[in-house]
């Protein structure tokens, strides 16, 4: 990459949001993509519910309004997070499942620029990645319910990007490429 996309990534600080179903790759690519920053942060919403140390209600299909109103409040802690580090000078990665509740984050994240990154790699490369994932492996049954309704109800937001082929830093370089034009911005 030449020395303008250099600059840029050292300058302009943003907020990105990484929206995927399970093992599409949202906590890797937070991770290095908030990596490739002088200051960088990235902020995994799954690792916010395990502060909650009793009372928390199954994330398990269907969602009852217990979940629900936990997901709103996951949603909530994650934002202000992104904010107060944003306003701080650090570029913020979110991995989150936004189906559904990308308005919580739209409306709930002040800093801007706020870029949508969809990673969608194909159903049987989901389906292998959560096959090696220590006690973490969850394909069934949401991965097809929420890829099915991302697909149908996020189309046209966002970059979407299908990884399937592309390695985790490979991805990142993608991101950066077409976000650096304002690509994916909400």
């Amino acid at each position: 990459m030449g020395v303008f996309h250099h600059l840029w990534v050292l300058l302009k600080r943003a907020i990105y949001l990484l929206n995927g179903t399970q093992g599409a790759g949202k906590s890797t690519i937070a991770r290095l993509l908030a990596a490739r920053f002088a200051r960088g942060v990235a902020l995994d919403a799954d690792d916010l519910m395990r502060h909650v140390v009793s009372g928390l209600a199954p994330i398990t299909p269907p969602l009852s309004a217990e979940a629900e109103t936990q997901l709103r409040l996951r949603a909530r802690v994650a934002c202000k997070l992104a904010d107060t580090y944003f306003e701080a000078g650090y570029i913020v990665a979110i991995a989150e499942i936004l189906v559904g509740r990308l308005e919580h984050f739209r409306s709930g994240i002040k800093g801007r620029p706020l870029y949508l990154i969809n990673l969608a790699p194909s159903l049987d490369v989901v389906k292998r990645r959560n096959e090696t994932r220590e006690n973490k492996n969850v394909f069934e049954p949401w991965s097809p319910i929420l890829d099915r309704a991302m697909r149908e109800t996020m189309s046209g937001m966002g970059i979407w990007l299908d990884s399937s082929e592309q390695s985790p830093d490979d991805t990142v370089d993608e991101i950066l490429r077409r976000t650096q034009n304002g690509g994916g911005a909400l």
